[in-house]
């Protein structure tokens, strides 16, 4: 594919949510990257000042995997032909997802990390969950339930008032806070070991974000009167509460789990961050929609699938080139974060010349 040919192939496409697409793949990368700067090989937390920087850098760049969700769900419905719905996305997910779960386990055996036999137990793992122990797939078994479940909430949420879904969404937000309550009360709302099913346990999840977007785009797809003021807000308002709740424990984290508490997708500060930068940029439009920068915009969106799946092996190689350079994470994230980003983008680009290769990038 030529640039030329690139410049004809956007026409129809929504620029922000392309613009979205991109921002929130290089966030995914970023925030991979800050992992070497505060995660210690057994899950405690790394000491130094490294770990502030991840915590400055990166709360802000939680948001990348909801804003996936809220792109996604801003075309996810409605679901008209159900059959054609499920070969069409799940096609595209699950072909892809798998080749790369085989080439990440034969990747794990070149490095000398696992033997051939256990190569090929992950890859007969696939169905059951990971394939192979590579943490950012976790995201396409997520992505591959809001589809299965899609075909079923598409009807009520292309009939039901703007009063209905606004209902909906309140009790999903109070469901964010979830996470906090348990510092005061560890079972809540009829949680017991015999019961994970508690009263907004309905309401809870990433479908929120999914409906989220399509609310934005069925009630409020125009700018409408305070909506940059309020997307700054959130974004303002979120990053506070995610970045200054990651500092104030890393001190006293006794491991990773408990120092992320403020950077789950499924907390209310995040999904504040998320909200906002979807209203802020929502209505971004191009008067060049054929420049070569817009051409090469489009084509990363449309690459990002691929781009994630395959950035953790680039992102390995670049650290392992870069990390000795300098002496502060808060040069060596932005920079090896740019690069891996770069260069997996590159990959994908020529891989995109090969036949079928629908099959590796999406």
């Amino acid at each position: 594919m030529t640039l030329f040919d690139m410049k004809f192939q956007h026409a129809g496409r929504n620029y922000s949510l392309d613009v979205l697409r991109v921002l929130a793949i290089y966030m995914v990368v970023q925030i991979h990257t800050g992992e070497f700067y505060y995660i210690a090989k057994d899950g405690n937390v790394l000491p130094g000042m490294d770990a502030y920087w991840v915590g400055w850098y990166n709360s802000l760049f939680r948001s990348c995997v909801p804003l996936f969700v809220m792109i996604s769900g801003f075309f996810l419905f409605p679901v008209k032909d159900v059959n054609t719905f499920y070969r069409k996305r799940l096609s595209r997910v699950v072909i892809p997802f798998v080749i790369w779960c085989i080439l990440y386990a034969f990747y794990q055996f070149f490095l000398g990390q696992v033997n051939l036999e256990t190569a090929f137990t992950n890859i007969l793992r696939i169905p059951v969950n990971f394939g192979t122990d590579i943490g950012h797939l976790w995201y396409v078994y997520m992505l591959i339930g809001l589809y299965l479940f899609a075909p079923v909430i598409s009807p009520w949420i292309e009939s039901a008032s703007e009063k209905n879904i606004r209902f909906y969404l309140v009790l999903w937000a109070i469901a964010m806070t979830v996470p906090y309550l348990h510092i005061i009360f560890p079972e809540l709302l009829g949680e017991a070991y015999w019961n994970k099913t508690p009263l907004l346990y309905y309401f809870s999840g990433f479908m929120g974000y999914a409906v989220l977007a399509f609310y934005i785009k069925r009630f409020f797809l125009l700018p409408f009167p305070g909506q940059y003021v309020m997307g700054a807000f959130l974004i303002v308002a979120g990053y506070a509460i995610t970045a200054i709740g990651f500092i104030q424990k890393l001190p006293t984290a006794p491991n990773v789990r408990l120092l992320e508490l403020t950077w789950g997708f499924e907390t209310i500060n995040v999904a504040m961050i998320t909200a906002g930068l979807f209203l802020i940029i929502k209505n971004i439009k191009t008067a060049t929609p054929a420049s070569a920068f817009n051409s090469l915009l489009f084509d990363v969106s449309r690459k990002s699938y691929g781009i994630y799946l395959g950035h953790i092996m680039v992102l390995n190689a670049v650290h392992s080139l870069f990390d000795k350079l300098f002496t502060s994470a808060a040069i060596k994230i932005p920079i090896i974060a740019v690069i891996t980003f770069i260069t997996t983008y590159i990959i994908m680009r020529l891989l995109s010349y090969l036949p079928k290769s629908k099959y590796f990038i999406g």
